[in-house]
């Protein structure tokens, strides 16, 4: 019977579909067609898999009439990672290639005319769908082998060549062939300018003890942080410093960045799984494709997905487009972002810390006391800057903190050696711990991911500490939303102090760092 199935992946974000690759080779006039919503692409990879065929002295059935259906076929299809498949589906559809070798086993990558492979994008979420679907055998370009190799139960095959693939899948003698380009080295750097990051310690920062102690709240339960204040005043210190005080990522969460760093092409195979928390810190000018995702052909993930799990800094947030900061609102709500297009609609997981720095005005140069204040801005620009400081997105923002600053007043602080951030990182890392126990078979982990109905129904607060929220949503300075967020906040103090269930006191504190009041000395005391 002259007809063959090979599988591969097709990506829709970061959900990958298993595509059975039927091939028949029949007789009739001469011919290849292609059905099954293949894209561009796809349509051009047709001549890449002949040329391919023959020039690794294979036989390409050329009086024959090959017909190719990529099912499911109501899927549309885009990426050149479909070369391989098809090739190997024609030629044991053609009796090249035993096809009861083609059982279990999924096919990744580009071919170029001489027959050689190339690396692709996206190789390790195509390994996680094609294993989730019994799929117990993979090959791949050689250099994206260990990048494969991540997923448990998964034997895989990193070949350099066409021909390579064909004598393992006939028990020949594999061939020597040239060695595989790995991914383009100017994207991998792009995302490896964290080195400095490394030698950043939260020790590095005098006074500041209601800033210190609001990130902690901030990192323990990942909650997004607003910091406000003039120029100098160590806004972007703080935020360089929060990843430090991050434990390492969980299994799940590490398989699930590194899996978009793949998707994004900036993943270093070499490096293995990413087990750190990121840090991403985009210019102010970026646009939104590049800060939610987007892109031509398959939907590449944006900075904030990127920093899933990790720290995504906004400086100068009022200076960012309109369009992008109204794109913040779902994944500082939801924990995820969607990009809709007119054929598809994609979903990207970014359940990272969105940090937010502003200055009192365009210019930073504002005081409230005028004799001080050197700002030069015009009142219409100071109203649109501040018009995105207290918007909506700003309304989606549990921890608000004001910088000043240090004084002549401060000289003392000097004198005390502030808290590494390896301390505050165990601290953090219990927290966290008392949080995974709490909710353990729950979609979440962390009080900031926490849905609010779920976290009123199961895990209230005594009445006493309710009542001091709904005072301030009845007295209009606090939203439904904000009292939500000091719910969660309220949770992630508790788990600091490892008391049971947040009570009064805690509340108080989650509502002085909702609104931005200064935080008491007596609030920053912890239980031993």
């Amino acid at each position: 019977m002259p007809f063959a199935t090979a599988r591969t992946v097709s990506l829709h974000g970061a959900v990958g579909h298993l595509i059975d690759v039927q091939s028949d080779v029949s007789p009739g006039q001469p011919g290849l067609t292609m059905v099954g919503r293949p894209d561009a692409t796809l349509q051009e990879g047709r001549d890449r898999c002949r040329m391919a065929i023959i020039n690794s002295r294979l036989v390409w059935p050329t009086t024959k009439r090959i017909t190719i259906l990529l099912s499911p076929a109501d899927l549309l299809k885009s990426g050149t990672h479909f070369d391989l498949a098809i090739a190997v589906s024609v030629l044991a559809a053609d009796g090249g290639v035993p096809k009861s070798m083609l059982a279990g086993t999924a096919f990744v990558g580009e071919l170029t005319l001489d027959g050689n492979l190339r690396s692709v994008t996206g190789v390790l979420p195509m390994v996680l769908a094609a294993a989730e679907r019994g799929v117990r055998r993979v090959f791949v370009p050689e250099p994206q082998a260990s990048e494969a190799a991540m997923v448990p139960g998964m034997e895989v095959f990193g070949m350099r060549s066409l021909a390579q693939v064909v004598a393992e899948l006939r028990g020949d003698e594999v061939p020597e062939a040239p060695p595989v380009a790995p991914m383009s080295g100017a994207r991998l750097l792009s995302w490896r300018g964290e080195e400095r990051l490394e030698e950043t310690d939260m020790s590095d920062l005098l006074g500041l003890a209601d800033v210190r102690y609001a990130v902690e709240v901030a990192a323990a339960g990942s909650h997004h942080l607003l910091l406000s204040g003039p120029k100098g005043a160590g806004k972007t210190s703080v935020a360089e410093r929060i990843p430090g005080i991050l434990p390492d990522l969980t299994r799940t969460e590490s398989l699930e960045l590194t899996a978009l760093h793949s998707l994004a092409g900036i993943l270093d195979p070499g490096q293995g799984m990413v087990v750190r928390p990121p840090y991403s810190a985009p210019h102010h000018d970026a646009s939104k494709a590049s800060l939610i995702g987007g892109g031509r052909g398959q939907v590449r993930p944006g900075e904030v997905s990127r920093a899933h799990g990790g720290v995504l800094f906004l400086d100068e947030f009022p200076l960012f487009r309109s369009d992008v900061i109204e794109a913040l609102r779902q994944p500082l709500e939801s924990g995820d972002v969607t990009i809709a297009r007119q054929e598809e609609s994609v979903t990207l997981p970014a359940r990272g810390m969105v940090v937010l720095a502003c200055n009192p005005c365009p210019c930073g140069n504002y005081s409230s006391d005028p004799g001080t204040s050197r700002c030069n801005c015009r009142a219409p620009q100071l109203r649109d800057y501040r018009a995105k400081v207290t918007g909506p997105v700003a309304d989606r923002v549990d921890i608000v903190r004001n910088l000043m600053p240090l004084t002549r007043a401060d000289r003392g602080d000097r004198l005390v050696v502030p808290e590494s951030s390896a301390a505050i990182r165990e601290r953090v890392a219990a927290a966290r711990l008392r949080q995974a126990e709490r909710y353990a078979g729950e979609s979440w982990g962390l009080n900031g991911h926490a849905p609010g109905p779920v976290l009123r129904e199961r895990w209230p607060l005594p009445l006493p500490a309710q009542q001091m929220i709904d005072d301030e949503i009845y007295d209009g300075r606090l939203s439904r939303r904000g009292g939500t967020r000091v719910h969660r906040l309220a949770w992630t103090v508790a788990d600091l102090r490892r008391r049971d269930q947040p009570g009064s006191a805690e509340v108080a504190v989650a509502l002085r760092l909702r609104t931005g009041d200064p935080l008491l000395l007596d609030m920053l005391e912890r239980a031993s």
